[in-house]
């Protein structure tokens, strides 16, 4: 019990302290995780109004984005973090405390588990394991990839629960502990779990060869590690099944770039405590202190020399996995992630802490040291002239690898005298403690100037709430943003999503609808348009307004969101004019052919559209004319335009790209008496405008065709949780048209007849009304979501009878877990029982 006292009292200091050193480093910066607020904290806000009851949606469907959306999936993704639950008790306006507090929990625990980890590698000083474990909890990638998105930070916590798990493996030990807590890993981030698991494996790879044991343990060890993952990851089945069915349905990612060279140097500054920024390189730093210890283990004769070279040979093909394209693409799921390319560096980082224990805990002599500080130096020498070598990194480098390099020959020389020791312990501590503050300081960067927690949120969030009609109609935040993902910030029902599991249908509905787009597809936004607006029942919507609030409400008539197309209405694709026409069942645009009128002459590919040539400097750009009625209102959709466009006294910039970047449909302005349009695109590039660009709004024709679909429409629309149910005129007939994208997992009844899965409606759900029907239910459930409960209970099941049978069968002859922790104790201190005594402190 004392033992078990002492590794929680060395594990919680070491968890603490990686805690107080990001905190520290943090309010020295000033700022909160910079990037968390784009995405962390809409979902942490949402995640509070699911628990309060204030959500429209449930954990099965958010009514909240893109007009529309299943959820499971994303919150697998997002929110599982068991340490993101708890912030619900916060306040609704502190989300980025809230985030804050789950990447504090998330690198503490992280820290702690690594320091236990460690001990289960190879046993050693306390203090000196809890101090590299230090090196993995705040690793580079904590504060520049793990702190913008919380549920990554799991990561950290999975990889050394899964090595020790593997240590019960290595044992033949906990097998039903072990699965579970692959289980737990799995479940808090299916993304780095996968990559926690490979390396979990690979470290009990290394192990493998390094014990004395017949060759039919090792067997029956591997078969044991085996079976505790597959279990393991069987028990987390819901997730990986939501998960892997919400991806194949999902707006593919927008084509990255294989990855470009960065040289020798670049990678190597990586390595350099404090360097950060330059080419994207994976940012596995761990400090000096760490950094020492592995560049020493190939010369520390106290370690096997097979030992040696397992753990450098393994570093080194996990350092050749991360520059070399397909095995990237292998640790990332098959697909490079836009915008940070390596997630993964995580593992490398506490690859790099325990192949450093391993050197540490067979006390490194003054060879190895020496050894360890010659080889910094090279990587320092190639890495000299590199842009993320600052000159903080010359300090640490220089004052912190003097104190280091003392402090561990004071240990080794003097490990008989515990006041030399201690103090040498404690030196080394202040030092592993203020360079890891150091490091987490430089690579935190430049405090963000997000309002995503400010006053002006808090007054959307009123608005929004104040001006809610839901289910009846929509109040969306959009088009104003002040995240990627405002109505879940602000409590909305709007049509702006960030999600890697964003449908492909809703993504392509909103496209074709006009709204805009970035990252391929994966964020979308409001349609901005007051014809688009109406097709999804949008009511009041924020747009940009003055301070101090920075927006204005707008408010406008608006259908219901179940709406009744007559029998035998047509389905026009040409424009986004006739599909917008078509979803509203009436005609209300003038759709004119427009005419190249001066300036470089655009190609004409017919129905494809216009390629418009780069404008020279100094010139007028490429004119087109169009006939509208008078009096209508004018509006033009560039799509993938980019340039400037100028009409009706309107001039604004389109910074359209293709595919990654699609413009939304903009306002020009009222159509002159004479009737003409005329619009100037001046082009950066050659680029391409669809064929009818310019649809001009006829007077009162949006007006009589909302009356008409309200007129027509559901009498009563009840929506909540993850269903949707309506009331219809008596006898209607044709199809009900519900303003939700037709993901795949909706079932819908007609008139109390069977549920089938709907039909879609240029993207939206069409529920046919062939025999008349006075009322339409849907209800939705997430593909996948039955499969993965059948082998989730299998597998519980099973893992249940295995744990039970094999504890009748071992218990007679089981050896208590202390008599065999002590023999493995005594074991260890005989076999390498250095000259003079050992040096645990």
């Amino acid at each position: 019990m004392a033992e078990r006292w002492r590794e929680a009292r060395v594990c919680g200091a070491a968890g603490a302290a990686g805690m107080a050193a990001y905190a520290l480093a943090a309010g020295l910066r000033g700022q909160w995780p910079p990037g968390a607020a784009d995405t962390a904290v809409p979902f942490h806000a949402h995640l509070w109004d699911m628990v309060r009851g204030d959500a429209p949606g449930d954990l099965l469907f958010n009514w909240n984005s893109g007009y529309g959306a299943p959820f499971l999936a994303d919150f697998f993704a997002y929110l599982m973090n068991p340490f993101s639950w708890p912030t619900v008790l916060l306040p609704r306006d502190q989300g980025q405390l809230a985030v804050f507090l789950v990447a504090l929990s998330s690198i503490g625990l992280g820290t702690g588990l690594m320091t236990h980890a460690l001990g289960r590698l190879h046993p050693g000083p306390h203090w000196l394991r809890a101090l590299a474990a230090l090196g993995y909890g705040l690793c580079a990638w904590v504060p520049t990839v793990g702190g913008t998105a919380p549920m990554w930070l799991w990561g950290l916590v999975s990889l050394p629960l899964l090595v020790v798990a593997g240590d019960w493996c290595l044992h033949e030990r906990r097998w039903l502990s072990g699965t579970l807590c692959v289980a737990l890993a799995w479940w808090g981030n299916l993304y780095t779990a996968a990559m926690a698991t490979i390396t979990a494996g690979l470290v009990l790879a290394v192990r493998l060869p390094s014990v004395r044991r017949p060759f039919r343990t090792l067997v029956r060890v591997t078969g044991r590690a085996v079976t505790m993952a597959t279990a393991g990851v069987l028990l987390a089945a819901p997730v990986l099944f939501v998960a892997v069915r919400a991806a194949q349905e999902a707006q593919p990612e927008s084509p990255v770039q294989p990855l470009g060279p960065s040289g020798l140097g670049g990678h190597l500054a990586q390595l350099l405590p404090g360097a950060h920024g330059g080419p994207p390189v994976p940012d596995v730093s761990i400090g000096l202190f760490g950094l020492l210890l592995v560049a020493g283990l190939p010369f520390n004769r106290r370690v096997r020399a097979r030992e040696r070279i397992a753990w450098c040979g393994l570093l080194v093909l996990v350092v050749l996995s991360f520059v070399w394209t397909p095995t990237v693409l292998v640790w990332h799921g098959l697909a490079i992630p836009a915008g940070g390319p390596y997630r993964v560096a995580f593992v490398l980082s506490g690859l790099l802490v325990l192949a450093g224990w391993v050197s540490l805990a067979h006390r490194p002599d003054t060879v190895t040291l020496l050894g360890g500080a010659a080889v910094v130096l090279v990587v320092t020498a190639v890495a000299a002239g590199q842009r993320s070598v600052r000159a903080s990194t010359w300090v640490l480098l220089v004052a912190g690898g003097a104190v280091l390099l003392a402090a561990l020959w004071t240990l080794e020389h003097r490990h008989t005298d515990r006041r030399a020791g201690a103090a040498a312990t404690a030196v080394l501590g202040c030092a592993v403690l203020g360079g890891a503050v150091w490091s987490s300081y430089a690579a935190l960067g430049t405090p963000a100037t997000g309002t995503a927690s400010g006053a002006s949120v808090r007054a959307g969030h009123a608005a929004m709430r104040q001006a809610a009609d839901w289910p009846r109609v929509r109040t969306d935040p959009g088009p104003h943003a002040f995240t990627p993902n405002d109505p879940l910030l602000l409590d909305g029902q709007g049509g702006g999503y960030s999600s890697g599991y964003l449908p492909t249908v809703t993504a392509l509905l909103l496209h074709d609808l006009g709204a805009g787009w970035t990252a391929g597809g994966r964020q979308t936004a409001s349609v901005t348009d007051p014809v688009g607006q109406a097709l999804f029942g949008v009511h009041t919507h924020l747009a940009d307004g003055p301070p101090p609030d920075g927006f204005t409400v707008v408010r406008a008539p608006a259908p219901p969101l179940v709406t009744v197309l007559p029998p035998g209405s047509a389905v026009d694709t040409t424009s986004v004019w006739s599909r917008q026409e078509s979803l509203l069942g009436g005609q209300v645009y003038d759709v004119p052919v427009p005419v190249p009128a001066a300036g470089p002459a655009p190609t004409a590919h017919g129905s494809s559209g216009w390629s418009v040539p780069a404008t020279p400097e100094g010139t007028v750009g490429t004119a087109f004319t169009a006939l509208c009625t008078p009096g209508a209102t004018a509006y033009f959709h560039g799509v993938w335009f980019n340039g400037t466009v100028s009409g009706l006294g309107t001039t604004y910039r389109s910074d359209g790209v293709q595919p990654t970047t699609a413009v939304p449909v903009h306002l020009l302005g009222p159509v002159p008496a004479d009737g003409v349009v005329r619009v100037v695109l001046h082009a950066d590039t050659v680029t391409q405008v669809p064929a009818r660009p310019i649809g001009c709004l006829r007077p009162g024709a949006l007006d009589a065709a909302v009356t008409r679909l309200t007129a027509t429409g559901a009498t009563r629309v009840t929506a909540g949780g993850h269903g949707l149910s309506a009331v219809l005129p008596a006898g209607s007939t044709g199809t009900a048209l519900l303003s939700v994208p037709a993901t795949t997992g909706w079932t819908c009844s007609a008139g109390g007849g069977p549920y089938t899965a709907p039909r879609s409606v240029l993207g939206m759900i069409g529920v046919p009304l062939d025999r008349g029907a006075d009322r339409v239910v849907c209800s939705f459930r997430p593909p996948g979501l039955t499969e993965g409960e059948t082998f989730a209970l299998a597998s519980a099941a099973v893992t249940v009878l295995t744990a039970v049978f094999g504890r009748l069968r071992h218990r007679p002859t089981r050896t208590p877990r202390r008599v065999r922790r002590a023999a493995a104790e005594r074991e260890w201190r005989e076999e390498w029982r250095p000259p003079g005594g050992t040096w645990g402190l």
